[in-house]
């Protein structure tokens, strides 16, 4: 969090001496101690992080992608940088401590495993948290900065848990090709405000197929995305090997090269 080139004092004192290792507590001693002794951790505040915990968040998905442990240990070391500062930022306005978050937590996690803790039967998890809503909608309260394809997989939860939702793939599958042919259509002859909310339907219907199918999107897109990526740089590694200029190469010739790469995997 704090800049690499930030001046160090060579008689500062640990920050998280004293305090449990391997703990929260070490990581908010260590913000602490941040805000106290720097002026780039002093200035910050709960907005002005929000673009390095995002950033942090993301490089730690990406580490658990690649299945690299190493790099995800550093990465979830960042991540929990980010949330210590904002506890400790809550903490120092007076809005909430560790203990208060914690508390919440387990609030939480009893209230929706009641079956665990002696406190009800087993509900559906849609459903208990359809209770803590406050305004009562299936839709309310959904988060503002989700991504168009988990918000349209949460929205598609919700519902479901109301019982609006195929009973299986088969019928979203059917749905995905009655959109497809809605988009063909209105490329022929519709305008394109008209192509543009065909193609938001067939995306809308194949995150549904996705859902049922047992996947979530982003992540199946994810996985696809770096398929793509490995095929594509062996395609161009190949086509520099044969002599061939990519720009120069037309789809036919590219093709029979990505299909190579493709057999090569199998």
């Amino acid at each position: 969090m704090t800049p690499p080139d930030d001046p160090r004092m060579p008689d500062v004192p640990d920050p998280t001496e004293g305090s449990p290792p391997c703990s929260l507590e070490r990581a908010l001693d260590l913000v602490r101690f941040l805000r106290a002794n720097c002026s780039w951790d002093a200035a910050q505040t709960p907005v002005s992080l929000v673009p390095y915990l995002l950033e942090e968040a993301h490089e730690a998905v990406d580490a658990i992608h690649d299945a690299d442990d190493e790099h995800l240990e550093g990465e979830l070391g960042d991540l929990l940088l980010n949330l210590a500062f904002q506890l400790v930022l809550g903490e120092e306005r007076g809005a909430f401590t560790a203990e208060s978050v914690a508390a919440r937590l387990d609030r939480k996690m009893r209230s929706r495993h009641p079956h665990l803790y002696g406190l009800g039967e087993r509900s559906d998890w849609e459903t208990l948290k359809a209770r803590e809503r406050a305004d009562g909608r299936v839709l309310g309260g959904l988060v503002r900065g989700l991504d168009p394809l988990t918000q349209a997989h949460r929205m598609q939860e919700r519902v479901s848990a109301v019982g609006f939702d195929w009973k299986d793939y088969r019928g979203a599958s059917a749905k995905v090709d009655e959109e497809l042919e809605e988009v063909r259509s209105a490329l022929e002859g519709g305008s394109e405000d008209h192509v543009t909310e065909e193609l938001g339907d067939l995306l809308f219907a194949v995150v549904n197929l996705v859902r049922l199918a047992g996947a979530h999107p982003t992540t199946a897109l994810d996985a696809a995305n770096r398929k793509f990526l490995r095929r594509f740089e062996r395609l161009e590694d190949l086509a520099t090997q044969r002599g061939m200029e990519l720009a120069e190469t037309g789809l036919e010739d590219l093709d029979v090269l990505w299909e190579e790469i493709k057999d090569q995997e199998k």
